[in-house]
């Protein structure tokens, strides 16, 4: 059976920088949950971070560009947290290639996880085109991302399996 990495958070893990538990309510993932099929990280904490946490911004790029260095991120009290982002999103390859998984449903808007939309780095919450450094690590090692509002899809893919 195939298995989805998903981010924690989404799965009702208390793991998010404030500390609150916000899952994600949907029928697919909870036939996934009673399936087996879900693998759950939280890159921020398997990085080493806590919980809570001050929130962080990828500042200078995206997730690909932390990757190669040519970008950082940081908290909103101006740590550099890169180091944490960066062990973070191996660790959630490493639990992809341990798992064997092609699909991931990460929480979007993350800068470890953003699939499509980050923040600018700025802290006015201001969205730009871009992905966080987990989802660029994961989908660089031919992962399948998707946000959590793309479920439907996930599932297509499921049932040509």
């Amino acid at each position: 059976m195939e298995k989805i990495l998903i981010s924690a958070c989404l799965a009702g893990d208390r793991v998010r920088y404030d500390g609150r538990i916000v899952p994600l309510e949907s029928l697919l993932l909870a036939r996934w949950k009673e399936e087996g099929r879900l693998v759950k990280v939280c890159p921020e904490v398997a990085g080493g971070m806590t919980i809570p946490r001050p929130p962080a911004q990828i500042t200078g790029g995206s997730g690909l560009d932390v990757l190669r260095r040519k970008a950082r991120v940081m908290d909103n009290e101006g740590v550099d947290v890169t180091g944490f982002f960066i062990r973070g999103a191996e660790y959630a390859l490493s639990m992809a290639q341990r798992f064997g998984v092609r699909l991931a449903v990460l929480k979007e808007k993350s800068p470890s996880c953003g699939v499509r939309w980050i923040y600018d780095g700025n802290f006015t919450s201001t969205l730009i085109p871009g992905e966080g450094v987990t989802a660029a690590l994961l989908r660089e090692h031919d992962v399948l991302i998707f946000s959590e509002q793309e479920l439907d899809m996930v599932e297509g893919i499921l049932r040509l399996e």
